[in-house]
Parts: structure tokens; C-alpha cells; sequence
């Protein structure tokens, strides 16, 4: 599985740097860093939606208070 997080000027005013730290974490704690590739990209172009968050092409929006819950639905529940 591979997540992009957009780290362009606009996300990383929105929190994307804890949003990526918030994923690292949870990618370690759970043992899926086999599983999983973490990547940062500038603009995805949607700016105006919270922080982008890719995966496997589909695209999301994702805050800083909702990342772990949206780890946990979205990543794991799709390697479960």
C-alpha cells in the first residue's frame, strides 16, 4: 500500500507534518512498515480540503484530530 501526504505550502499550514509523524508512529506501533510506503508530495491539488492524503490513488482529506482514526479505518482496514 502506498499513502502520499501532500507536504505542499498550503497542507503543511493545515498540519501535515504531525499528519506524517502521526503515521510513522502508527505505521511502527501496528508493524505493517512491510506493508505500508509513506511518501510526501508537493501540491495535489486540492487545497481547499484539509490536508491531502493519497491512497493507492483514491484521495482524502485529513486533519491532525482525525488522522489516527482515519489510520486506523482506512490503512488497516484495508491490510486486515
Amino acid at each position: 500500500m502506498v499513502i502520499t501526504i501532500c507536504i505542499g505550502s498550503s497542507c503543511h499550514l493545515k498540519g501535515s507534518r504531525k499528519i506524517v509523524d502521526q503515521f510513522n508512529e502508527l505505521i511502527m506501533v501496528n508493524k505493517v512498515e512491510d506493508k505500508v510506503s509513506l511518501n510526501g508530495s508537493f501540491c495535489i491539488g486540492e487545497c481547499m480540503n484539509g490536508v491531502c492524503v493519497k491512497i493507492d490513488g483514491a484521495l482524502y482529506s485529513v486533519l491532525p484530530e482525525t488522522a489516527e482514526d482515519f489510520f486506523h479505518k482506512e490503512v488497516m482496514g484495508r491490510l486486515q
